[in-house]
């Protein structure tokens, strides 16, 4: 960590560098469900765009989380978003390593359900820690082992969607399309379930995505993959309420003319609360409470017009209704240099329930 330190000084000056007790109480947490507040390892203050980007690639090389995939590379399984699928996944293991990871535990709490995924008489090994070199603890340990092929994604692409434009004629569309070194940012939440799936055997390319409970990270995150990275094509996928947390990023991808497609994918609903709202909550029955509820995750009235969010931003964009709008609009948005936005009108996967 000393290292990382002395190189963000380099690249902002070491006065713009805070860390331990010099780091003020309010940078103490965030806006995640967390039980405790945890101070970060260091406050930088960048004053230019350049400084920006050297401590966005410092970030990364110390270990920020960052999936390489597609074709030609290992194909690594990603744990499942409900804690009994994550559980089913990892049903039967005996050892568990992580490298610069913690013991995966749920998203959120349900009652009656175990937080902590591996199985109870599962060993847990730690061969780095978060903020060690992983990179240097797998070499070691490989150097350990008798050497092994490592099974790759085989390239293959989905055909061009048509008909009905929902997330998985999206994620068609986008696994058909995406292109070599690409960084996709992945906030689709409840209307990506497919994408894995769709992209898994694209031409190789970067893959974020949330690293805890909260939701709003997806476009500033694209701004900062964009600018750590120029050259390469960013691609946002973000789902409509997510996109209102932080929607003033697409300000800064026409500013500083960012090569980001952003897909927001309308469907007007925090489809995810829906779910959760389900899995956790027991409602009293009634016309009145339904009607509550749906007032409370509903994202219309009035409807939420993002070409015209964008273009008042900056950003070109246009809106699609069917799998071959979208797959057109998105092909031409990725030979385009700069920013530009595509909303897909798709349906919610998750409605209230009759009688909740």
């Amino acid at each position: 960590m000393a290292d990382t330190e002395a190189l963000l000084a380099d690249a902002v000056g070491a006065r713009n560098v805070l860390a331990g007790t010099e780091i003020p109480p309010e940078y103490a947490g965030d806006e995640s469900l967390t039980a405790v507040r945890q101070t970060p390892a260091y406050l930088v203050r960048p004053a230019a765009t350049a400084e920006v980007a050297d401590v966005l690639r410092i970030a990364g090389e110390a270990g920020i989380p960052d999936l390489e995939r597609g074709a030609g590379l290992p194909a690594v399984e990603r744990l499942g978003y409900l804690p009994e699928s994550a559980s089913a996944q990892l049903r039967g293991l005996r050892h568990l390593v992580l490298v610069g990871a913690r013991s995966p535990v749920s998203f959120f709490a349900y009652p009656e359900t175990p937080g902590l995924l591996a199985p109870r008489d599962c060993h847990v090994h730690s061969l780095a820690a978060p903020g060690d070199d992983a990179a240097d603890a797998l070499a070691q340990l490989a150097a350990l082992l008798p050497r092994a092929t490592a099974t790759t994604a085989a390239r293959a692409r989905p055909e061009l969607p048509a008909g009905e434009l929902t997330g998985e004629t999206v994620a068609a569309a986008v696994g058909a399309l995406l292109p070599e070194g690409a960084i996709v940012v992945d906030e689709a939440n409840t209307s990506g379930l497919w994408l894995p799936t769709a992209t898994a055997g694209a031409p190789p390319h970067d893959w974020l995505t949330l690293t805890g409970g909260a939701i709003g990270q997806g476009l500033p995150l694209a701004v900062g993959a964009a600018i750590a990275c120029p050259g390469r094509p960013v691609v946002c996928l973000e789902a409509d309420g997510s996109s209102m947390y932080t929607l003033q990023a697409l300000w800064t991808m026409a500013r500083e003319g960012l090569d980001v497609t952003t897909v927001v994918y309308a469907n007007q609903s925090y489809s995810v609360l829906e779910m959760e709202y389900e899995r956790l909550i027991a409602a009293p029955a009634g016309p009145g409470n339904r009607q509550a509820r749906r007032d409370l995750l509903d994202l219309s009235r009035p409807d939420l017009d993002f070409t015209g969010l964008a273009r008042g931003m900056g950003v070109p964009a246009s809106r699609a209704a069917t799998a071959e709008d979208f797959a057109a609009q998105l092909a031409k948005a990725l030979t385009e240099p700069g920013p530009h936005l595509i909303e897909a009108r798709v349906p919610p996967l998750f409605a209230p329930a009759e009688g909740r």
